[in-house]
């Protein structure tokens, strides 16, 4: 199997920075831009931003990707964070949208190795072409179940804050995590609860 890029990555939510961990690497490739609703988190404002992102998490990524390898990321980002958005809340996924993932995933990724050896088989660089596909892949394996309706356990959510619509995967062994982030909602969540709990206090 091929090794997978680490998922999660920072954010700046109203001045404050954190770190979300979406759970899947396509899905943090959507928390790049503004596609999700927050205009501030667009990362790819230039061919070479993409580059960097893609660069981080696919080492081996060779060349600099021009305007139309970044036009071809934001098609595939905007699909990957609609069927998102549209499992979390248990919606039909617009057709056009798996299709668009589908052609990119139709496209060679980035191939699995064994590592060991002494011989590299095939190309030593990966293409712009083959890591969006990669990400496209993982798209195809994460919304799959859902999209086919098969019954299982539902992994794909929003976070439960009434003020939050980011999505994720929930990867934790007893499927029941709730926060986009502990750091983030999570211990807003807590702190509400605490002074609800001490308004409710009897006074003494």
């Amino acid at each position: 199997m091929p090794e997978q890029p680490a998922t999660g990555q920072w954010l700046v939510s109203q001045g404050t920075r954190w770190f979300f961990d979406s759970g899947a690497l396509s899905l943090d490739f959507a928390y790049t831009g503004a596609t999700v609703g927050n205009p501030h988190w667009e990362q790819f404002h230039a061919p070479g931003d993409l580059g960097r992102w893609l660069g981080e998490r696919f080492p081996r990524l060779d060349g600099e990707p021009g305007e139309r390898e970044l036009s071809d990321a934001l098609g595939l980002r905007s699909a990957i964070a609609s069927i998102a958005s549209a499992l979390s809340e248990r919606r039909t996924p617009d057709a056009d949208d798996v299709d668009t993932i589908n052609l990119f995933s139709a496209t060679p990724d980035v191939p699995p190795a064994l590592a060991g050896g002494r011989r590299q088989a095939g190309a030593g660089r990966i293409r712009i072409g083959q890591a969006l596909s990669s990400v496209a892949r993982d798209a195809v394996q994460l919304f799959g179940h859902e999209v086919a309706g098969e019954v299982g356990e539902q992994r794909i959510r929003q976070c439960s804050a009434s003020d939050c619509s980011l999505v994720f995967y929930d990867e934790s062994r007893t499927n029941n995590r709730r926060w986009c982030s502990m750091q983030r909602c999570g211990n807003r969540a807590k702190v509400r609860a605490f002074r609800e709990r001490a308004d409710a206090r009897p006074a003494r």
